[in-house]
């Protein structure tokens, strides 16, 4: 049923918005909450819910949401130039990985369907679809959506975190979208230790934005990134959930449950710093000698001399966003029932920078 738009008193009056202590995404009998994003200058926050794009004003009130993803739709991160947002979307089975493109002005009633109201278009990767669905075993099949096995290069399961930052190697460089693949936790190998960043230019991406066909996905995209990156963490859970580029201190942060690997300490938090440039180095563990663009974890934090690995404990897996002055939302899950129903919920809340370890913010009251 759609509900008429609840303007902001920021979005009304055209002043800057206050930023609370705390931003409730509200209850939905969806997925649970994957990634956020905040229109700083007019004052409205986006949750994504697996299968749900829910669209708030900073009090919390509900603006609008959109329905009928029968895919995952994960991280999300708002575009400044062109005030969009945007979001990894996965359909495994069909080997279809997009970013969800998101006119959010068009966003102004509940449950406004993703194929048909006009809100959504998708860009299609095709570099996460050939990495995700590779032979690796030679056997002549694809193994599917499963992590038990020695197919997907890199144990690329997909696409999860996204956001908007500078080049790697530049501090200031031209912005650009960058991608983090999902990672499979298969402790049986060795090829999936590091966490693959993807950079795009989407200055020409207007090309390949089509709406949103579910049930026979589109294959317009790029035909390869700008840029390949690898960061060597240990073995993650489905690799980084949550990407942020910071321009307070000017690192990307990568937010990841917990790996399990009893080698590596299994932070749950890293940091890279993307003003250094990439290092052209030896890809670890692969099955044949590989060579690739290396970045490095920022030395701070907590430290694992035996595998080298910097990082922190702290959370962020479930929705992070910087307002790059120091202040960030840091978003944690829940669940309720409501008539019998389970809803999901999300609650994000304000956090400082404070750079301590084991855990460098902490919650502003």
């Amino acid at each position: 049923m759609a509900s008429a738009l609840v303007t902001s008193p920021a979005h009304a009056s055209g002043k800057p918005p206050e930023f609370p202590a705390e931003v409730y995404g509200g209850a939905w009998p969806a997925g649970h909450v994957q990634g956020i994003a905040v229109d700083e200058k007019k004052g409205f926050m986006y949750f994504s819910f697996t299968n749900l794009l829910v669209k708030t004003d900073l009090t919390g009130r509900p603006v609008g949401s959109v329905t009928g993803f029968t895919g995952h739709l994960g991280d999300l991160d708002f575009n400044a130039k062109d005030g969009r947002v945007y979001g990894s979307l996965e359909y495994k089975d069909a080997q279809a990985f997009y970013i969800a493109i998101f006119d959010v002005d068009r966003i102004t009633s509940l449950d406004m369907d993703a194929e048909t109201s006009n809100v959504v278009t998708a860009v299609y990767l095709k570099e996460v679809v050939a990495d995700y669905s590779a032979d690796m075993n030679g056997d002549g099949k694809f193994d599917g959506n499963i992590g038990n096995t020695p197919d997907h290069r890199y144990g690329c399961s997909g696409i999860d975190g996204v956001a908007f930052g500078p080049e790697f190697g530049r501090r200031h460089g031209k912005q650009k979208l960058t991608v983090a693949y999902g990672v499979y936790s298969n402790t049986s190998r060795q090829d999936n230790d590091h966490q693959v960043l993807l950079q795009y230019d989407i200055t020409k991406w207007r090309q390949f934005e089509r709406p949103l066909t579910q049930a026979d996905p589109h294959t317009a995209g790029p035909e390869r990134p700008d840029g390949k990156y690898f960061v060597y963490t240990g073995n993650t859970t489905y690799g980084v959930q949550n990407l942020e580029y910071d321009g307070y201190t000017g690192k990307w942060f990568m937010a990841a449950y917990k790996g399990v690997k009893p080698q590596f300490p299994n932070y749950s938090f890293f940091m890279v710093d993307g003003s250094q440039r990439p290092v052209q180095g030896t890809i670890k563990g692969q099955p044949q000698p590989e060579q690739g663009k290396l970045l490095s974890l920022v030395p701070e934090g907590l430290h694992h001399p035996e595998s080298g690995v910097w990082g922190w404990e702290f959370g962020g897996q479930y929705g992070l966003t910087s307002l790059d002055d120091g202040r960030y939302y840091v978003t944690q899950d829940g669940k309720i029932v409501e008539d019998g129903v389970t809803k999901q919920t999300a609650h994000s809340r304000l956090h400082r920078w404070t750079g301590q370890a084991p855990a460098p913010f902490e919650r502003i009251q």
